[in-house]
């Protein structure tokens, strides 16, 4: 639930905020790669609208050529996406679908945007804001919670 500054992670049926562990699922779809696509940063203006290629602005969803393997535009690059979670440093030791700490003062963003490099939009770049944070490279993607 989005209430002004607050994102609540809810059980049950609804649209939410993806969290940092489901946006990187998502991006990766399946691979272990720094690209959903490989390593190679030069493949990159397929898949992503990044400082390369996007005359500086933002694109609507879609218009790369292609999409991840699960079908999933614009992963890399084009706006930083919001998560749910807040941030913090990464677990220790290994842990599947992992939760961020319950409190905080920043918010996670993934996937970099128009104005960033390469390096910025790999599949594990991670950086963060305070929630009230906005400009013409923030969004979000929305996932459907079943459970």
């Amino acid at each position: 639930m989005i209430d002004g500054d607050n994102v609540t992670i809810l059980s049950g049926t609804g649209f939410r905020l993806p969290t940092e562990a489901e946006w990187e699922f998502a991006c990766r779809a399946g691979s272990e790669t720094a690209y959903c696509f490989g390593d190679n940063p030069v493949v990159l203006g397929e898949y992503a609208w990044f400082a390369g290629n996007s005359g500086r602005t933002t694109h609507p969803v879609g218009e790369r050529k292609r999409a991840n393997v699960w079908g999933l535009f614009d992963m890399h690059g084009n706006v930083w996406e919001w998560c749910a979670d807040w941030y913090g440093d990464y677990p220790k030791q290994d842990s599947s679908d992992p939760k961020g700490p319950s409190s905080g003062s920043t918010r996670v963003r993934r996937g970099g945007s128009w104005n960033d490099g390469p390096r910025i939009c790999r599949s594990a770049s991670r950086h963060r804001g305070e929630p009230g944070d906005w400009g013409g490279n923030y969004g979000f993607r929305a996932c459907f919670c079943l459970d």
